[in-house]
């Protein structure tokens, strides 16, 4: 990656024309070809940008240019569209280029994985009295994340979301209407467990005779204490 601030003006044609007057900014250069203009503000959008693919060449400005300030010309060209981008550099205050090296992914905090885990250690979110059987429990038909038994020997089949929605209670209606199949885990009873749960899947649920349970992630994890909200 290339970081570059400099005193720039920009000028953008394609679909649609945009010129950015003078003014110090940040431009990226990145291995994948793109190209992104930011100022010193407005969060993380940038004010004009390059997609890839596309090629980036340096030009000697014109005369006019020359005698305008401009140093260099940067002209950025899109290889499947005609759109391009012209940067006028007058000044050049830092000059950066790195390896980044292979990026790895965003690991998000409370995905499906840790909220099962952490709902397998206080199972008695779900209800009073119950007791893990199992964790990804499997089916012919996939896993089932958490296999309960409730105090009256019944099992409970519950399905972890980040997001409750429809196709989280049709997954779960399916692994109840196996497992009632099974003598020895009958009666079964359903539980849909996620952060939120869409107004929708709640009717869903209710209709198929599915229980839903809100899961507070902060307070499984300890680092919130419910009982000293004033709210």
């Amino acid at each position: 990656m290339r970081l570059v601030i400099a005193r720039c003006a920009v000028d953008y044609s394609g679909r649609l024309g945009a010129h950015l007057d003078p003014a110090r900014r940040l431009v990226l250069v990145k291995a994948d070809g793109s190209v992104l203009i930011h100022a010193d503000g407005g969060s993380y959008k940038p004010l004009n940008w390059m997609t890839p693919p596309c090629e980036l060449v340096e030009l000697e400005p014109e005369p006019a240019e020359t005698e305008a300030g401009v140093v260099m010309i940067w002209q950025v060209s899109q290889l499947k569209t005609d759109d391009r981008l012209r940067i006028q550099i007058f000044e050049v205050f830092h000059d950066l280029e790195t390896e980044l090296g292979t990026e790895p992914g965003l690991v998000k905090d409370g995905v499906e994985s840790h909220l099962q885990a952490l709902l397998a250690e206080q199972v008695e979110l779900v209800g009073p009295g119950l007791r893990l059987i199992r964790r990804e429990y499997a089916t012919a038909i996939g896993p089932i994340d958490l296999l309960l038994r409730d105090p009256s020997g019944g099992t409970v089949a519950v399905e972890v979301k980040r997001r409750g929605e429809i196709d989280g209670v049709e997954q779960l209606t399916r692994y109840v209407d196996l497992l009632k199949r099974d003598p020895t885990l009958a009666p079964v009873r359903g539980v849909l467990a996620a952060q939120a749960i869409k107004p929708q899947a709640q009717v869903l649920a209710q209709d198929r005779g599915l229980d839903c349970v809100i899961l507070d992630y902060d307070a499984m994890r300890g680092m919130d204490d419910p009982s000293l909200r004033l709210f």
